[in-house]
């Protein structure tokens, strides 16, 4: 009996490896994609090492594989965006551009062309159905689960798609690598955004940004600083802003608590829990939605403001004009514009999300927004 085919992006990491594996043991025919996307060698996904891994288990697999080099799609539509939210004073995630705009495009295009009609990935993350339509789930290692990137992937694409490790955990990958003896078992895993590496970000930034000195200026008006470029600093942020604590603040560390873009100023204030902060409402844009939720309005939901954050129970209050009001039962600490929110269901499906336009600052009388 002929396998079904099916494509799998391979990055020379443990969990694509392992996803081939079980994707083999499930009786599928693996075709392999090895995506580049980045030229620059001292950025952690150095390709040449990073492809030599992916050959070698697809070897031991006796997996065919595709080195695919889409570094010039990848500035054109993701890079270049980066750059430009960070002009525009967002805190940008550049891997959910990249799952939208590219990765699963490419899988899509290459099954296609060898007549495979499945998509895989070693992404941590389940596909669930609700009403005979297709949704992203969160995996069963919640400590590793990927669907906070994968919101914007439509029922028609995930009808195709097998994420293999949902319903594993770490450690049980690495022993399944161990056991049948991948040359990446042990390979430690990549953090971050892999085009910047293991350089300081701002570092990073300052190679394609033009730095332009602006004042730190805390909450009650008074100088306390300089800065080389809001675009450098984000809501939240405590290192590096080259000031120390003030004597009458009980030597409380100073935090960016908000950012005026067109004057190029960066506003601070002393203390993790100082209330400048925290938020209780956003409006989020460019919002993709899996199912019509406009006749459930006001919805309660769960949300993310950023990977690795904790579930916020939260009503979806309006949706209108590709603009979505939303209000949390409690404040949430450094919401940054720029960031998405994603939205999941109790039962961990996840039903859509946005991009942070704006957060309100119940402290800032002034300025009920930023």
């Amino acid at each position: 009996m002929k396998k079904e085919k099916i494509v799998l992006g391979i990055s020379g990491g443990v969990d694509s490896s392992v996803a081939a594996l079980l994707l083999q043991q499930k009786g599928y025919e693996v075709h392999g994609i090895f995506m580049k996307n980045w030229d620059d060698k001292t950025a952690i996904c150095s390709a040449e090492d990073d492809y030599g891994d992916a050959a070698s288990v697809c070897a031991t697999l006796n997996i065919p594989l595709t080195k695919i080099n889409y570094t010039k799609e990848y500035k054109e539509k993701v890079f270049s965006q980066f750059l430009k939210d960070h002009e525009l004073g967002l805190t940008p995630n550049p891997d959910v551009l990249c799952n939208k705009e590219i990765k699963f495009d490419v899988f899509e295009k290459y099954a296609k062309k060898i007549g495979a009609k499945k998509i895989a990935s070693g992404h941590y993350a389940k596909v669930l159905m609700k009403d005979d339509k297709f949704f992203i789930g969160k995996a069963k290692d919640l400590t590793k689960d990927q669907s906070y990137f994968l919101y914007q992937l439509s029922d028609k694409v995930l009808k195709n798609i097998e994420f293999p490790l949902g319903n594993l955990y770490k450690n049980e990958v690495r022993e399944i690598a161990e056991k049948n003896k991948l040359v990446n078992a042990k390979k430690k895993d990549s953090t971050g955004i892999c085009f910047i590496g293991d350089r300081q970000y701002n570092t990073f930034l300052e190679q394609f940004i033009d730095k332009k000195e602006g004042d730190i200026i805390s909450l009650d008006g008074t100088l306390v600083g300089k800065h080389n470029g809001h675009m450098f600093f984000t809501v939240g942020q405590r290192k590096g802003l080259g000031i120390g604590a003030k004597k009458s603040a009980f030597d409380k560390p100073w935090y960016v608590v908000k950012k005026n873009i067109d004057k190029n100023i960066i506003y601070v204030a002393q203390g993790g829990e100082h209330p400048a902060l925290f938020s209780d409402e956003l409006v989020a844009v460019n919002i993709f939605l899996n199912e019509n939720i406009k006749s459930k309005l006001p919805m309660p939901c769960f949300a993310k403001v950023r990977y690795r954050d904790n579930d916020h129970s939260c009503q979806i209050i309006s949706l209108n004009d590709d603009q979505c009001y939303i209000k949390f039962d409690k404040k949430i600490k450094a919401i940054t514009k720029g960031q998405s929110i994603v939205l999941y269901e109790e039962s961990g499906l996840c039903f859509g999300g946005g991009i942070i336009k704006k957060r309100n600052i119940p402290y800032l009388e002034k300025e009920i927004y930023e």
